[in-house]
C-alpha cells in the first residue's frame, strides 16, 4: 500500500511539474527566482521539516519584505510549497509506522478539501483575502500556543483509527485542506487532531506531510490556472525548500526548537494584525473613492 502511495505521489507531482514548467513558458515575462525567495523557503523549509509549518512564517516574511501582493499570498504559499513538500512526505511516510489505511483516507480527504478550497479562494478579491488570512492566522498562533503552554493532549500509541474515530478524522482533515489554500498551515492542527484521537503523536509526521504533498499540486493548479500567484516569489520557495527540507531530514534531524515556536508566535501575530490593517485600509480607500466617482 505504501509502495502504491508513492506511485501515485510521484505521478501527481510530475503531473503538477509538467503543468507549471508549460504555464511558465507560455508566460512573456520568466522573473528568476530572486535571493530573497530562496532564502525564504531555504529557512521556512527547514523548519517545516523539523514541525514547525511553513505557512505562517512565509507569510510574515512576505508581508514584513512586501515580497508578494497581499490577495497572491495564498496561491504563492501554495505552489511554491509543492515541491519541498513532497520530498519531506517521501522521507516521513517511508521511515515512521502508521497504518495504511488510515493514512490514504486521510490524505485523500485533504486533497479533496484542497480542490474545493482553491476553487473559492482563487476568485477572492483582495480585501477578501487580507481578512481571511488575517483571522488564520490568529487562529494559527492559537495552535502554536496551545501546543508551546502543553494545554494540547499528548496523544497515546494507537498507529491507525477505525469506526467513528476515522471518519471524523477525515472528515476533519477535508476541513483542514481546504484551510490550507487560504494560508493557514495543516502542522499543528493535525498534530491536535491525531493527539486527541488518541494515535502516537510521530505518526502526525507522515499524516500531516502526506496530506500537504496530495492537496498543494491539486490545490495550486487553480492557482496556476487562475495565474492568482507570484512566480518569482514561487519558484525562489520551490528552489530554497529543497535544499532546506534535505538538510533538516539528513544533516540537522532534530533541534531544540522552544525559542524558535515563541519567535513564530510572536510574528505570526504581528503578521495577522498588519493583514487586518491593510484590509481596514482597503475599506476606507473604497469608502472615500465611492463617492468620488459617484460624483
Amino acid at each position: 500500500m505504501k509502495t502504491a502511495l508513492f506511485i501515485a505521489l510521484g505521478m501527481l507531482a510530475a503531473g503538477y511539474l509538467v503543468l507549471w514548467t508549460l504555464e511558465i513558458r507560455a508566460r512573456r515575462d520568466r522573473p528568476m527566482p530572486d535571493l530573497r525567495g530562496g532564502f525564504v523557503g531555504l529557512i521556512t523549509n527547514f523548519f517545516d521539516t523539523l514541525g514547525i509549518g511553513s505557512y505562517a512564517p512565509t507569510t510574515a516574511f512576505f508581508k514584513l519584505w512586501r515580497m508578494v501582493p497581499d490577495e497572491q499570498i495564498p496561491g504563492t504559499l501554495n505552489v511554491g510549497h509543492t515541491i519541498p513538500t513532497v520530498i519531506q512526505a517521501f522521507i516521513y511516510v517511508a521511515v515512521i509506522q502508521v497504518d495504511v489505511t488510515t493514512l490514504t483516507l486521510m490524505l485523500a480527504a485533504a486533497a479533496s478539501g484542497a480542490w474545493l478550497g482553491a476553487g473559492v479562494v482563487a476568485k477572492w478579491p483582495r480585501r477578501k483575502i487580507q481578512i481571511g488570512m488575517g483571522f488564520a492566522l490568529l487562529a494559527m498562533a492559537g495552535f502554536f500556543l496551545a501546543r508551546q503552554l502543553e494545554w494540547m493532549p499528548g496523544g497515546g500509541d494507537l498507529l491507525g483509527l477505525a469506526g467513528a474515530k476515522l471518519a471524523f478524522a477525515v472528515a476533519v482533515n477535508a476541513v483542514l485542506g481546504a484551510l490550507m489554500t487560504l494560508g493557514i498551515g495543516m502542522y499543528a492542527p493535525c498534530m491536535i487532531l491525531v493527539a486527541l484521537l488518541g494515535m502516537n503523536p510521530r505518526a502526525a509526521y507522515p499524516i500531516m506531510m502526506g496530506s500537504c504533498a496530495f492537496l498543494l499540486p491539486v490545490s495550486s493548479v487553480r492557482f496556476i490556472r487562475k495565474k492568482r500567484y507570484n512566480l518569482k516569489a514561487a519558484w525562489g520557495l520551490a528552489v530554497g525548500g529543497i535544499p532546506g527540507v534535505l538538510t533538516a531530514a539528513f544533516v540537522v534531524k532534530e533541534l531544540p526548537l522552544d525559542w524558535v515556536r515563541w519567535l513564530v508566535i510572536v510574528v505570526v501575530v504581528y503578521t495577522a494584525i498588519m493583514m487586518l490593517r491593510s484590509a481596514m485600509a482597503e475599506r476606507r480607500a473604497s469608502a472615500v473613492a465611492a463617492p468620488a466617482a459617484g460624483g
